[in-house]
């Protein structure tokens, strides 16, 4: 199983654009408006020639539409939004409702279907992508209000999560696809950031960039804590080999983390 990767572009589908909503990070408070700052809904963006398909522009930076959701997983940071947009219309026309099972999502097509698992409790929900968000950097899927509180993070604004597509739902025509099991290795848990960035760095080194590696930032109550995931890796033969790699360069004893 690999993290997301760079994939072909598919032909843009028509969206249609909420009036702009994102206008004050102020707006960002706890409860029913939206624990974190929500999934940007800019006005209608006229068409560019400078765009190509599948493409779409949103505070001057341009996004791509995956040409299919098949296979993809990958790990990130959720929030989610509330009351304020309750009723609005979402990317695809629909109007959203923030106690429905629905997300919001930068690139997957829509609609799709996706598992989102909270990593701090493992609690999982299958929600429906119909909307576009948010445009942050550090932000992979917005929940809407029903969805965070379904996987324990309503009160809060962010939690670490694994998104998975749910190909059998997806792609119902096709013939059921093997249970997915991914392995990952986490190689310390730090409550200082520094602390994690130096030990992400040795492990980048070790591995010489062969398997892919990240912080993941959890919290426990008012606790932070840091930690560092190297993988999926592609068996568990890789993985004990990884292990023993790591150990060698004095990077502590990796803990085996498996997600369904």
């Amino acid at each position: 199983m690999e993290l997301l990767t760079n994939r072909p572009v598919t032909q843009q589908r028509p969206v249609q654009w909420l009036a702009w909503r994102c206008w004050l990070p102020a707006l960002c408070l706890l409860g029913l408006g939206g624990c974190a700052f929500p999934a940007g809904r800019p006005a209608p963006v006229a068409a560019s020639p400078l765009l190509g398909p599948g493409q779409y522009e949103v505070f001057g930076q341009v996004y791509e539409e995956l040409a299919s959701s098949h296979g993809y997983l990958e790990i990130g940071v959720a929030s989610w939004y509330g009351s304020k947009f309750h009723g609005r219309l979402t990317a695809m026309g629909e109007t959203y409702n923030m106690y429905a099972m629905t997300a919001a999502h930068k690139s997957l097509p829509l609609p799709t279907l996706v598992k989102v698992t909270n990593l701090d409790n493992a609690q999982s929900i299958v929600v429906r992508v119909n909307d576009r968000g948010p445009f942050f950097d550090d932000r992979l899927i917005d929940l809407s209000y029903a969805a965070a509180q379904a996987i324990g993070f309503g009160q809060r604004g962010t939690v670490p999560v694994v998104v998975e597509a749910v190909d059998e739902l997806n792609y119902p025509e096709q013939l059921p696809q093997p249970r997915r099991v991914s392995t990952y290795l986490q190689v310390g848990a730090f409550t200082i950031h520094q602390g994690a960035k130096l030990q992400l760095q040795a492990v980048q080194q070790a591995l010489a960039g062969k398997v892919p590696s990240r912080i993941l930032e959890s919290k426990t109550g008012d606790k932070v804590i840091y930690k560092v995931w190297v993988g999926p890796v592609s068996s568990k033969r890789e993985g004990e080999q990884l292990a023993l790699l790591l150990e060698a360069r004095d990077l502590g004893k990796p803990i085996r983390v498996q997600i369904d």
